[in-house]
């Protein structure tokens, strides 16, 4: 599952909830060069896009997350499609 897809009352909270556990520990995410989504370190595809390139360093994590966390999601993802 994205991690930037949530089922909750605000989807904003929820988006600057998840940017903030990922900004503790970057370490653990990458960035979809596909589809700009944050993904898990151990993620081979993204569950998004089916792409398998990824950035991993702790600048474009950060500076995704931030992104990502501070404004609504814009993205399709493949649970919008079912």
């Amino acid at each position: 599952m994205p991690l930037f897809h949530f089922m909750a009352d605000s989807p904003a909270t929820d988006r600057a909830a998840a940017a903030a556990r990922i900004l503790t520990n970057p370490a653990a995410y990458k960035v979809c060069e596909g589809c700009g989504s944050i993904v898990a370190s151990s993620a081979d595809l993204c569950p998004n896009c089916h792409s398998f390139r990824f950035e991993a360093s702790a600048e474009s994590v950060t500076s995704q997350a931030r992104l990502l966390g501070s404004r609504e999601q814009t993205s399709v993802t493949a649970e919008d499609l079912c």
